[in-house]
């Protein structure tokens, strides 16, 4: 069953749905095989079954997966070597045909950060294994990342062709996202959800129902999308993320900041721990939002001390809360090994707040060349066009950006608000 990815050449793609290799955050977002249950549940049984079957090699490859995920929903990067030891045991035991460690290896590349060691070796899985969907969904992951967006599609219309399940749907609704067309990546996220067969798959549809909702400024809306989601998984923070967003668009800040709050709790992700400091800053809480902002800088100088390459919620930290001429050096070594729209977002921002405008709205102009909605983005090159002196252009940006406010933050959306109202409206 072909899901029809290709509508002529404005539709192309992306990947990078399930789990996003830089962190969380559905609008970014690697690794494409989910184990069934929890990750920490899943290493236990899996862990406990290696006691007794060592030289079971599917389990070893599994066991490598769940620890990527694991990864992902702790943040803890130590646990990919734990993971890469697992898929290279499993390759030990069985090098011929175990496309699942291969498949595994090409995910743990993708998390690190390495695209194109990730797409190396997921082309690799598939030349032993054509038919493996979850090996073409890590390839498209990598070539989204890579901003072959073109090489992507082709992936993920492959891998819904093979087996149009969850994961391959969510990739789907994200081609179509990327290139702005809301109304259809619900309906593939609504299929998707459908198909979802574990709590995580439905959690994360949800999550991005609720993101797309929002992003259309349907408030409303995402606060049931997410609501809907936690009724099953109470303590799924990408959930609890997008239920705060949504209150926090609809004027309910208390419920916002208790949300991110208990979200951060749970696991401090970074984009979880900048939300929550910036709603604080919003609400003029100045001691409890540099709390939060003084724990994402010790938690940047852990990824630094660790070699790990600086994700976009980081380098947009550094360039509003820290030191611009940083967040431009941590863009452009973001960007040589992961040249995605989002990453020339920041890159724009970090140029801009750093005083180089003309440099930054070629970048700002190509985070916005697939036509993604992103009211963040929007804001951000309407910013620039204001330092250039182009008000009008500036003007034409806000006007989107204000059209569905409630995609942003309350404290952008206050900027993107003094910002028009210093332009002033159209003659």
């Amino acid at each position: 069953m072909a899901v029809t990815l290709a509508l002529g050449a404005a539709m192309f793609a992306a990947g990078a749905v399930l789990i996003d290799p830089a962190g969380p955050a559905p609008s970014e977002t690697t690794a494409p095989v989910r184990a069934g249950a929890r990750p920490a549940g899943a290493v236990q049984v899996l862990t406990a079954r290696l006691e007794r079957l060592p030289g079971d090699w599917n389990a070893w490859s599994a066991l490598g997966m769940a620890h990527i995920e694991q990864a992902r929903t702790t943040a803890d990067p130590a646990l990919y070597a734990k993971a890469e030891k697992a898929l290279r045991r499993s390759l030990a035991l069985q090098a011929s045909g175990n496309t699942g460690a291969e498949t595994g290896l090409a995910a743990l590349a993708a998390a690190r950060h390495d695209f194109t060691g990730a797409r190396t070796q997921a082309e690799r899985a598939i030349v032993g294994a054509p038919y493996s969907a979850a090996a073409y969904g890590v390839l498209a992951d990598a070539h989204t990342q890579l901003g072959h967006y073109q090489d992507a599609e082709a992936a993920v219309q492959k891998m819904n062709d093979l087996r149009p399940d969850a994961a391959s749907l969510a990739r789907a609704s994200y081609t179509f996202e990327l290139r702005g067309n809301t109304d259809r990546a619900a309906d593939l996220m609504r299929r998707s959800l459908t198909a979802a067969t574990t709590d995580s798959e439905r959690a994360f549809a949800y999550t991005c129902l609720s993101g797309l909702a929002l992003e259309d400024g349907e408030a409303e809306h995402a606060l049931q999308e997410a609501e809907q989601g936690l009724q099953a998984t109470p303590a799924d923070t990408a959930l609890l993320d997008a239920r705060a967003r949504a209150r926090a668009a609809l004027g309910r800040t208390d419920q916002a900041l208790n949300d991110w709050q208990r979200a951060v709790d749970i696991v401090p992700l970074p984009h979880l721990v900048l939300a929550l400091g910036e709603m604080h800053q919003a609400l003029g809480h100045r001691p409890q939002a540099d709390a939060q902002y003084a724990l994402l800088k010790a938690q940047d100088r852990l990824r630094a001390a660790a070699g790990s390459p600086p994700d976009t919620d980081a380098i947009l930290f550094e360039a509003d809360h820290g030191s611009p001429s940083k967040a431009v050096a941590m863009a452009e070594v973001a960007l040589r090994t992961r040249p995605f729209v989002a990453v020339h977002d920041a890159y724009a921002w970090a140029l801009h707040r750093a005083g180089r405008d003309e440099e930054a709205l070629t970048h700002a102009d190509q985070a916005l060349a697939l036509g993604t909605r992103q009211a963040l983005w929007s804001y951000h090159r309407a910013a620039i066009h204001h330092s250039l002196g182009d008000d009008t252009a500036a003007r034409e940006d806000l006007e989107d950006v204000l059209a569905r406010s409630s995609a942003l933050h309350p404290l952008h959306a206050g900027h993107a608000r003094a910002l028009l109202e210093r332009i002033g409206t159209r003659p």
